[in-house]
């Protein structure tokens, strides 16, 4: 089974979750980490996966602003055992890797991540034990029948303007609707899935992860 990995180094592997095992990425900064993000992949039912594009520059802003960052794949995707399960059982999956992380590695939770599904994901598990930050990108408001709910987190949502996948107009009105404010930033003409807009997400939520230290 997976190991912690050393400073400045990276590990993949399995670990036991709620379904079965489920598979990880980990990546560890150059200096000693000062704390564990945890970050969600987009749908499993259409290709969402630890490697998509966004996520893995999620991954990158969390270990340049000094975290560990672990992606994982939920139940069903890839070599993670399991069944697609409507965004409950993914939940469990993202809390069983937060509590496997923290314990093996020591360090306190910094932050929950997740674009499109896996935004809704990090959401629900920071509505159920909030950590310090919370950063959501193509936030799909429909999958809260409830109405999105307000983790105490310092907690940055990214929107692409041009998103065709969610009803983007709906998200951020949802979004902005919450007390205490939330840092709504819009990607102008960016889409869902933020391509040529890579490194403008990442100096983002960079910035915001080094904010919440000051």
């Amino acid at each position: 089974m997976l190991e912690w990995p050393d400073n400045n180094a990276s590990a993949s592997g399995l670990i036991e979750g709620p379904a079965g095992q489920l598979q990880l990425d980990i990546d560890l900064p150059k200096d000693a980490p000062q704390g564990v993000a945890v970050i969600c992949h987009p749908h499993p039912q259409h290709g969402g996966s630890k490697d998509n594009k966004v996520v893995f520059t999620l991954a990158r802003a969390a270990t340049m602003a000094g975290l560990a960052a672990v992606r994982l794949n939920f139940r069903g995707v890839g070599e993670s055992i399991g069944d697609y399960d409507a965004g409950v059982g993914e939940v469990d999956d993202a809390g069983a890797v937060r509590d496997w992380a923290l314990q093996a590695s020591g360090l306190p939770l910094a932050a929950l991540a997740g674009f499109s599904f896996g935004a809704a994901v990090a959401l629900r598990l920071a509505a159920a034990d909030a950590p310090p930050r919370l950063v959501t990108v193509g936030l799909p408001s429909a999958y809260f029948e409830q109405g999105v709910p307000r983790p105490d987190s310092d907690w940055l949502a990214l929107f692409g303007e041009t998103d065709d996948i969610i009803d983007v107009n709906a998200s951020i009105a949802a979004v902005r609707e919450l007390e205490p404010s939330v840092d709504v930033q819009i990607l102008e003409d960016a889409g869902h899935f933020l391509h040529g807009r890579l490194v403008d997400l990442r100096k983002r939520v960079l910035a915001h992860l080094n904010e919440a230290d000051d």
